[in-house]
């Protein structure tokens, strides 16, 4: 039987919990993964709870098994070593050894790729990402070139700052640049639904911002 099931991994977090609306209001069943399940109380009927951490195998394996896609909008615990590359690395495994394809994930400005045109202000911004959160940013770099290197149909959505507002605003993506120094919330909850059935951004890292005119 095919399964339409989405596991979501930082469903709790600022973002995660508008993506995980978005995706109930489009009656996508999710397996959710949590390390605290006691503080979550929806009791949605559409929603699996897992108990677990990204940073370990057994509990990403337990997460997407029988999943038709996995999507992440993961963030660092604080005062905690840097999660992102650990993460990635266990949901490539499992999701290799489950026989899935789709990854849609999220990250920040500062993550460059060879395609990219960053504009001054953008290159700044990276920069200070390098000099005050060596760590963390050095890790997101870490994740991009481990998911350029597996076989999985990723899309990694990178980001300006999240603006948590229920409004809608022009949304452009762009391959090369960030021309926008914001994005609302229910606007990247929207585009990373859409990225379900959309391939145009296989393999590719778009920026995602709003853009006033």
């Amino acid at each position: 039987m095919k399964t339409n099931t989405i596991a979501v991994i930082g469903g709790t977090g600022k973002s995660g919990r508008y993506l995980v609306q978005n995706l109930l209001n489009k009656n996508y069943p999710i397996r959710l993964l949590l390390r605290n399940p006691e503080n979550f109380t929806d009791k949605n009927p559409l929603i699996e709870v897992i108990e677990g951490d990204a940073r370990d195998y057994n509990s990403i394996n337990s997460l997407v098994t029988g999943c038709a896609l996995v999507m992440s909008t993961l963030g660092q615990p604080e005062d905690e070593k840097s999660i992102f590359s650990d993460a990635t690395g266990n949901i490539i495994k499992a999701m290799n050894l489950n026989g899935i394809k789709r990854y849609i994930v999220t990250t920040g400005l500062s993550v460059n790729t060879p395609f990219d045109s960053k504009n001054v202000k953008v290159k700044i911004a990276t920069d200070w990402m390098h000099q005050n959160y060596p760590e963390t940013t050095s890790d997101k770099q870490r994740e991009y070139e481990l998911l350029t290197k597996s076989n999985l149909d990723w899309t990694l959505v990178r980001l300006p700052l999240i603006n948590l507002t229920n409004e809608n605003f022009n949304t452009e993506a762009d391959l090369k640049d960030c021309k926008g120094e914001n994005i609302s919330v229910t606007d990247l909850a929207e585009f990373l639904a859409l990225q379900i059935d959309d391939e145009t951004y296989i393999g590719k890292s778009p920026f995602l911002y709003n853009k006033f005119d």
